[in-house]
């Protein structure tokens, strides 16, 4: 199975249209954005774990796809402790280091917050198949049809890269020239498959265009992308979470407007 193929599609969840997934991630992107402290996206992270577990998603939360998540976050959180804003009672302090009450609390703040937004959204990402976004995303939302087809070969082609770089590197190895310098073989090897990577989308966008899928008529689908009473749950529960996030911040006095 290919790294990027969807998982998780016959769970509750999964089976979500992929517009819905998307729609549902939009307020609570919007609510954490709007302000930073540690309350709300705690909140909002927990009740998203409760979610995606009742959902069926429980085992994605936790598994290596998310792991740059898990990673990312702690790291985003430890920087803002080091070089973010100084105030209140200093812990330590070397020359632009400078680790104080308020920066603790900012990198708390900030780690918490990535995971809130970035956790859910990558678990209903993976588990959306490409072809099913594409069909929402020209029956439900209404995109142009060019978009949409031209969106959806460029996403088919990602998976393509990895068995690519891959390709490259052992036909590197082969040639003698992949045995020093991590930096220089990095670069060549990226260089090289960014020039098979233009040379296979001119080739595909000519093939689309010599196809028919760039005219201006009106397209046909060969599936119908159902939006129903589940996928209006889905956005109202995303929207419960965000309002749920906000209540409890602003009730214990966390909340923190950044556009003040």
């Amino acid at each position: 199975m290919s790294v990027l193929a969807p998982v998780g599609t016959t769970s509750p969840l999964g089976r979500l249209n992929p517009v819905a997934k998307i729609a549902a991630t939009i307020p609570i992107t919007l609510a954490l954005v709007l302000t930073l402290d540690w309350v709300s996206a705690t909140v909002a992270m927990l009740l998203e774990i409760a979610v995606l577990c009742a959902g069926g998603l429980g085992r994605v939360i936790f598994s290596a796809r998310c792991l740059p998540v898990w990673i990312a976050a702690p790291l985003t959180g430890f920087s803002m402790v080091l070089y973010g804003q100084a105030s209140g009672e200093t812990y330590f302090e070397f020359w632009l280091v400078h680790v104080t009450e308020g920066s603790l609390a900012i990198g708390v703040a900030t780690c918490m917050r990535v995971l809130a937004i970035a956790l859910p959204a990558v678990v209903l990402f993976i588990t959306i198949d490409p072809t099913e976004l594409a069909d929402g995303l020209a029956q439900v939302a209404k995109l142009p049809s060019r978009f949409v087809l031209g969106a959806l070969a460029a996403l088919r082609l990602v998976g393509l890269f990895i068995d690519d770089w891959r390709s490259l590197q052992l036909a590197r190895r082969a040639r003698g020239v992949a045995d020093r310098g991590l930096l220089r073989r990095l670069l060549g090897q990226a260089f090289a498959l960014l020039v098979l990577s233009i040379r296979r989308g001119s080739k595909l966008a000519t093939a689309m265009e010599a196809r028919g899928f760039g005219g201006a008529t009106r397209r046909s689908w060969a599936r119908e992308s159902v939006f129903a009473a589940p996928e209006w749950f889905a956005i109202a529960v995303g929207f419960a979470i965000a309002a749920a996030a906000v209540t409890v911040a602003v009730a214990t006095g966390s909340w923190n407007f950044v556009l003040r």
